[in-house]
């Protein structure tokens, strides 16, 4: 892994889920994306974490798969464990996988099944903690 380079922030705009039971969702995410220091702002039926948006409405979406950064394994513990405690599914118990070397993650279903993951990918060096973006 040490010759490999990731990029974040420059793919994704952002990734919406709609769901049926907002409240649990909302639940849900509060415990697990706390646990990653990952404010959320809210408004009448949804609420956005960084690029990450759920909603209220009909149609839901279909399951996927998302897996969110951790800075170390302790967090994918409490990660899962609060995810656990707020009404999510395990799916994945805290370990290590065989993806890479260091590669160190906890799945979760959420209340609308999807695949919740987060990810230590071992010790690296970020060129900066994120990208800020201010709207003009």
């Amino acid at each position: 892994m040490a010759d490999m380079q990731f990029h974040r922030g420059r793919l994704i705009d952002h990734i919406q889920l709609v769901v049926a039971d907002y409240k649990a969702s909302r639940r849900f995410y509060e415990a697990v994306l706390g646990v990653l220091n990952i404010p959320i702002l809210a408004g009448e039926g949804y609420f956005f974490a960084d690029e990450f948006c759920v909603s209220s409405g009909t149609p839901p979406t279909g399951r996927a798969h998302i897996a969110f950064q951790a800075p170390d394994p302790a967090t994918v513990d409490a990660f899962h464990a609060a995810g656990l405690a707020a009404g999510g599914r395990d799916n994945g118990a805290p370990g290590p996988r065989t993806y890479h070397p260091g590669y160190y993650a906890a799945f979760l279903l959420d209340p609308a099944g999807n695949n919740i993951e987060a990810v230590y990918h071992g010790p690296a060096r970020r060129s900066a903690e994120a990208v800020v973006i201010e709207a003009a």
